[in-house]
């Protein structure tokens, strides 16, 4: 029984260690484009994510990368209703409409 809890517990650490921690940068860095807000953020590899990426048509090489569902441009951080009550984010690429942003970063605004 000790060796199933201690196997249990190195293995609950491994994890803990080999998980990213999802990075969080200011809004200044944003040098893509505008910043987004989302209406979600997954992983690629995500059922509503990859559903919307093989409809479009595209492949990624990182299936672990973030992306955005349903942007839309911030023109004005933090002015009237264009703020952000979603999930702000700066993203890679931009040019799928509003429908998906990928390789996506939440920024703080």
């Amino acid at each position: 029984m000790q060796f199933k809890l201690a196997f249990v517990s190195a293995v609950a650490a491994t994890l803990a260690v080999a998980t990213p921690a999802p990075r969080t940068e200011p809004a200044s860095s944003c040098t893509t484009g505008p910043i987004q807000c989302c209406n979600s953020v997954e992983a690629a590899n995500s059922a509503s994510a990859a559903a919307i990426l093989g409809l479009l048509g595209i492949v990624l090489q990182d299936v672990t990368a973030l992306v955005g569902l349903t942007c839309s441009p911030i023109t004005v951080v933090g002015v009237g209703s264009n703020g952000c009550s979603a999930q702000a984010v700066c993203c890679d690429d931009n040019s799928h409409g509003s429908l998906i942003s990928i390789g996506c970063v939440p920024v703080q605004l």
